[in-house]
């Protein structure tokens, strides 16, 4: 992970960053909205650590992959839905009519059939 994306999806990660750092007052992390300066002088303070030991420890963290939480938060819907279209074969009317994809009612013909 980059800080950036933590940072753009900051009450998603909340969550997250609670459960990496229990101690931590919610209302607080909440309240950081984002700012790394301001997230590891809160972390490097609540813990009785210097700034280092806290940058090292965030670093540790942003190691591990984007949770799916935060990549399925509602946030991120609309730009879920719009990676989606990459996967529309080029000439695919994405508002045509599904009819010539086969009928959802009708029974499907049997493998090796031609009627």
């Amino acid at each position: 992970m980059q800080w950036r994306d933590v940072s753009e999806n900051w009450t998603a990660y909340i969550p997250r960053i609670m459960t990496q750092w229990p101690d931590l007052d919610e209302a607080e992390v909440q309240s950081l909205d984002g700012d790394q300066d301001a997230f590891l002088n809160y972390l490097s303070k609540s813990k009785g650590e210097d700034r280092v030991a806290a940058q090292m420890e965030l670093a540790d963290w942003l190691m591990g992959g984007e949770p799916i939480d935060v990549t399925m938060d509602a946030q991120n819907d609309n730009a879920q839905i719009m990676d989606a279209a990459k996967n529309v074969p080029a000439g695919e009317d994405t508002l045509a009519d599904d009819g010539k994809f086969g009928a959802e009612n009708a029974a499907a013909t049997p493998v090796g059939r031609t009627n």
